[in-house]
């Protein structure tokens, strides 16, 4: 087992590893839209999907892995209205690359807090 931290990652309030790699598999921790720096949220939906995705493109690269490689995600948003939104903002981020995936409809995210998601790629050469 190999913990995968991101070279600019601010290391996380809670007990995780941003990525694990293990028997070929990376698994990614849910990636929240925070700024790395100042922990300020973008504005609205979409830019805060485009921040998770970014912020798991940076473990999937700490892996020496590309956003190909990934084979499942799961987005939890703070109400099922967004589902639209995330979904054209990640079909921009993959493109013809089509994970499994399932969104999650949930509430009580941190205030402010309209996404995160996590991720599973494969790492077999990694």
């Amino acid at each position: 087992m190999k913990l995968i931290v991101p070279e600019h990652h601010v290391k996380a309030s809670g007990h995780y590893s941003p990525g694990v790699l293990s028997n070929g598999t990376l698994y990614i921790s849910g990636q929240l839209p925070n700024d790395a720096e100042t922990g300020a949220l973008p504005d609205g939906i979409e830019a805060q999907t485009r921040a998770c995705l970014n912020k798991i493109d940076a473990v999937l690269h700490a892996a020496g892995l590309t956003r190909d490689k990934v084979v499942m995600c799961r987005a939890y948003i703070a109400d099922s209205a967004l589902w639209d939104p995330v979904n054209r903002v990640y079909a921009e981020f993959f493109g013809g690359h089509k994970p499994a995936r399932i969104i999650v409809p949930t509430k009580d995210l941190r205030p402010g807090l309209l996404i995160e998601i996590e991720a599973v790629a494969e790492a077999e050469n990694a």
